[in-house]
């Protein structure tokens, strides 16, 4: 069993289903114990004509929500995601990891995944340490997140996913 456990959605499902899926699986697995690291994102809708607001909650945290997106400006086509916000939240993940965790949930490998940024320090990082790491990756990431992780991924079900969780953490590496 692979200690890097990755999911991928249809295109047809529903924006952000992904993340509410591990937020979901986050409050289910620290209800029942489970010592967390990672981030969940939330993606907060603020106008019909607007592309919503990103946010990222660490897992275990009741501090304040790292807004990761920034407003363009009405008409604006550029990239929303704030490069700076989403490296702090990297590095408060890292720090996370120093309080042993049995597993770390992050939101996606996504664009700055795929160029060696955003959370690859920190998935590097719990690998090494033997941590598992579960995160969803948008099949327009799959080849680089393929490059990225080589034969260490497994790609789980979404049905599957608790399950995978309880067994990786239950599982001597």
């Amino acid at each position: 069993m692979s200690r890097l456990g990755w999911f991928s959605l249809p295109a047809t499902a529903a924006p952000g289903e992904s993340d509410r899926m591990l937020e979901n699986l986050t409050i289910r697995l620290a209800a029942e114990g489970m010592r967390l690291a990672g981030a969940v994102q939330y993606n907060l809708d603020t106008r019909p004509d607007c592309a919503c607001d990103m946010e990222l909650q660490l897992t275990g945290s009741a501090g304040p929500r790292i807004r990761i997106s920034q407003s363009l400006g009405p008409g604006s086509s550029g990239c929303r995601l704030d490069v700076g916000a989403l490296e702090t939240a990297s590095g408060h993940v890292i720090a996370q990891l120093g309080r042993n965790p049995q597993l770390v949930i992050l939101p996606k490998f996504g664009k700055q995944e795929a160029f060696g940024r955003g959370f690859c320090q920190p998935i590097a990082m719990a690998l090494e340490r033997d941590i598992p790491v579960l995160l969803h990756v948008a099949p327009e990431q799959l080849s680089a997140f393929t490059a990225f992780a080589g034969d260490l991924a497994e790609r789980i079900t979404p049905a599957g996913l608790a399950a995978w969780c309880r067994t990786v953490v239950a599982t001597p590496a």
